[in-house]
């Protein structure tokens, strides 16, 4: 420990790393599903340990984080301190994934950094096999995962108006007031109304109001990748909250294995490196993986041994098999009239009307959106409330000063629109998180190589979302300058499908409650356990599911 020069101040003391004593669960990573599963299990009096690989964050540091985001020197994985050996990855597959665009390791996982919507799955999106003749269904259903969604959205505290006429059955109201749409949201709901397409509001878990000891959203507009005022849900809230109710979170302590028992059916303990590079040994009864659709399996299969020499959980071989993405559309211009653009830094109104039925036409007052008979996918269709360049962007790239500059940024910021969309992947054996022995982290061990490519079907889904992007923005008379589609898509960075759930173990990785087929001992609540993509945002069904789990491990333990 250094002192300072007058000797009044000390650094503060490295906090205590070392292993508890043998405990009832042991949670790998304190993100979102981490956090939920913590504290419900903690606060039910059971002795939890949570190891999270990267650092705590000072919510006092989130003001100069955001400052940091949008200065043009810095880049957004700055921001959560992401690169490096730690996070190194490859790409050996036909596209390169830019996997590190959009994680954060840390307490909080990628709540810290996530824009924060949240929409339950479709119950059509739990039967595709029976549905569409495409994938396999899932092994639960909607009504099972319905009352863990509504404990979901009051745990995350959902601003929301419950008015999408194409959203599944919900029994209760969200918990918080939605958010008024964007001004330009407004005039998209006119162009949509002349074509018959349907506009809604969009779930989000920021608070509309003061909620749970966290003050409504105040407009930074910096949502992603930080939201200085505390409005926006991270997991900290939850981790927290484990500890209050007795969890211990250990921060700074990668887990470099999982060890089983002699007979290879029971885990023994998570093996993780504190910060002076020793190995410690965290004994429990359970264990919950956390760390995402990479980090999970890619844990997996570092753990091998005599017993599981391609990885641990998995004698089907699918551990990072079916990696499954969701894809962007998008497209915009401009307008001849102002668009009062703001960056709100959240989406506020969308529609659903494509999802369930993609090649369905919209007949208007107008024209029409006319229907297609491919095979595709479901498409969530969101309408951006900021969508040009920014004013710091175009002064920093301007070649005028003074009035002269202002007068540009005056007649070139302010009439820009767009729409975006997601479409979802098929699951494909072929799209896989691996390990890569040729490349290590910081630690030695094999970093996750990513081998992913896009199928026929996923890029006429784009191509179907761009038509109706292009049919909505003519309707409302946008130049429009720029699309992304089929050719020029890119990822939204939710990782799912890499430990697959099902009944039976040979194609599957985790049962229908999410303990894995080979360990009786192991849970794994994650967006890797979907049995197909959808197209709607991950997280809320992510919580879900980590609800769902505690419940089951509280019956257990």
């Amino acid at each position: 420990m250094s002192a300072s020069d007058d000797g009044d101040e000390r650094e503060s003391p490295e906090p205590d790393r070392t292993p508890s004593d043998r405990v009832d669960v042991c949670v790998v990573g304190a993100g979102p599903a981490g956090g939920l599963v913590a504290h419900r299990l903690a606060d039910r009096g059971h002795d939890v340990v949570v190891l999270e690989a990267g650092p705590r964050f000072d919510p006092a540091d989130r003001l100069e984080r955001m400052e940091r985001s949008i200065r043009p020197a810095h880049g957004g994985r700055e921001v959560w301190e992401m690169g490096g050996p730690r996070d190194a990855f490859t790409t050996p597959g036909e596209l390169f994934y830019p996997l590190n665009v959009a994680r954060a390791k840390g307490v909080g996982g990628s709540t810290l950094h996530w824009q924060g919507m949240v929409m339950r799955l479709h119950e059509s999106d739990f039967r595709r096999r029976s549905r569409d003749d495409v994938a396999d269904d899932w092994p639960i259903d909607y009504d099972d995962l319905k009352p863990y969604y509504a404990e979901a959205e009051s745990a995350l505290g959902v601003a929301g108006a419950s008015d999408n006429p194409f959203a599944p059955p919900r029994d209760e109201p969200h918990p918080l007031p939605a958010f008024e749409p964007s001004y330009s949201d407004s005039l998209f709901a006119e162009a949509c109304e002349r074509l018959g397409v349907t506009t809604h509001s969009v779930p989000n878990a920021r608070n509309s109001e003061p909620y749970d000891d966290r003050s409504a959203c105040v407009g930074f507009g910096t949502c992603k990748p930080v939201c200085p005022s505390g409005a926006k849900y991270t997991a900290e809230s939850h981790v927290e909250k484990a500890e209050a109710a007795g969890a211990r979170v250990l921060d700074r302590v990668p887990v470099q294995r999982l060890e089983h028992d002699a007979a290879g059916e029971r885990v023994e303990a998570a093996v993780y490196a504190t910060p002076d590079g020793e190995e410690h040994r965290q004994e429990a009864r359970a264990f919950v993986l956390a760390c995402g659709g990479v980090e999970n399996p890619r844990l997996l299969l570092l753990s091998e041994s005599e017993r599981y020499p391609d990885g641990l959980a998995n004698s089907s071989g699918l551990v990072g098999r079916y990696f499954m993405e969701h894809l962007f559309a998008g497209m915009g211009g401009t307008l001849d009239e102002r668009t009062r653009q703001n960056h709100v830094g959240f989406i506020t109104t969308e529609s659903h009307q494509f999802y369930d039925e993609p090649g369905a036409s919209a007949e208007g007052t107008e024209s029409s959106i006319p229907a297609s008979d491919d095979d595709l996918g479901p498409i969530k269709l969101e309408f951006l409330n900021y969508a040009g360049p920014s004013p710091v962007e175009m002064a920093l790239s301007a070649e005028t000063w003074g009035d002269e500059l202002l007068s540009q940024l005056r007649e070139g910021y302010g009439n820009h629109v767009a729409m975006g969309a997601l479409v979802g992947q098929l699951p494909r054996a072929e799209n896989r998180i691996a390990l890569d022995p040729g490349t290590t982290d910081d630690y030695g061990n094999p970093v996750p190589a990513v081998h992913w490519r896009i199928d026929d079907r996923t890029r006429r889904t784009l191509a179907r979302a761009n038509e109706i992007q292009r049919t909505i923005l003519e309707s409302l008379g946008v130049d429009i300058e720029w699309t992304v589609g089929p050719d020029n898509t890119g990822p939204a960075y939710h990782h799912m499908g890499t430990t697959r759930m099902g009944t039976d173990p040979e194609t599957s990785v985790v049962d229908p409650r999410l303990r894995t087929h080979d360990l009786s001992n192991l849970w794994i609540p994650s967006s890797g356990a979907f049995v197909t993509s959808g197209a709607m945002n991950p997280t809320l069904t992510i919580a879900a599911l980590a609800l769902r789990v505690a419940d089951d491990l509280d019956s257990r333990l």
